[in-house]
């Protein structure tokens, strides 16, 4: 289920500049208002997510950049000034908990600040609304409202950060999204990934992003923005559309707004 929040940009507490880096703060937002209504369901989407029986996990929400229509960026400060009086932030939730009621609920009039040690946003929830769900058919076009993340894993630790252009990106991004059915569903998934296909429809833009910045966990992670074709089950396409393309879901990346073909 997606919803759109309506945040007023109060100006007067700390100002209108974010840190351009401020995806992974947006994380931790969610977690804090979450662990206000119910400690328990914090823990367990940091700690738990869907579990594996090889350890790993999904995370199942996902969420857009803050979407602002009048801006500037501050290249030397390495600061995005915010010059509308509101924004908009879109987040969707897979799990069963998270419902209409507890989502509107739980974040309507929520207060909370973004960015770091140099400077924050105070932003205030003015209204939330869920969006009504697209028609999903077997192929559809996609923009990336954050940047999409593909990692191919080398032995050891090497992790190389894809273009969604190269030649196994396709493949990346299916396997994962059909874990992530096997891993929701609580079965195994009837589609494979010969199913699926993958077109990249402009040239992707990269995108740096910075985790836990300022901090001795401080690390970056690449992600590309970009328009997708995607062909494949609509049971596929829906869960792609829901719990956003590629890894790093839970911490922004991936999330798709579709476009007419």
């Amino acid at each position: 289920m997606r919803f759109k929040l309506t945040l007023e940009v109060n100006k007067k507490a700390f100002g209108n500049r974010l840190p351009i880096n401020y995806q992974y703060e947006q994380s931790c937002v969610i977690y804090k208002i979450l662990a206000r209504a119910n400690k328990d369901y914090a823990t367990w989407l940091h700690e738990n997510g869907f579990r594996k029986e090889n350890g790993k996990t999904f995370k199942f929400f996902s969420y857009s950049r803050l979407l602002i229509e009048k801006y500037r960026i501050l290249r030397e400060e390495g600061r995005l000034q915010i010059l509308s009086d509101t924004v908009e932030w879109q987040l969707s939730f897979l799990p069963e908990k998270s419902t209409r009621c507890f989502i509107q609920g739980l974040f309507m009039n929520q207060v909370f600040e973004i960015g770091d040690c140099k400077s924050a946003v105070q932003f205030i929830v003015r209204n939330v609304e869920v969006m009504p769900s697209p028609e999903f058919v077997e192929e559809m076009v996609f923009r990336t409202l954050s940047p999409i993340c593909l990692k191919l894993r080398h032995e050891g630790k090497k992790v190389d950060y894809l273009s969604p252009a190269d030649s196994v990106s396709s493949y990346i991004l299916f396997k994962g999204l059909i874990e992530k059915y096997s891993l929701f569903y609580g079965t195994k998934c009837p589609f494979c990934v010969e199913d699926c296909r993958m077109e990249v429809l402009d040239q992707p833009k990269s995108a740096l992003v910075k985790i836990k910045t300022d901090t001795p966990q401080e690390t970056s992670v690449r992600g590309f923005m970009c328009r997708l074709k995607i062909s494949a089950p609509m049971e596929l396409i829906k869960l792609l559309y829901e719990s956003s393309a590629g890894s790093l879901g839970s911490m922004g990346f991936g999330f798709l707004k579709v476009e007419k073909k």
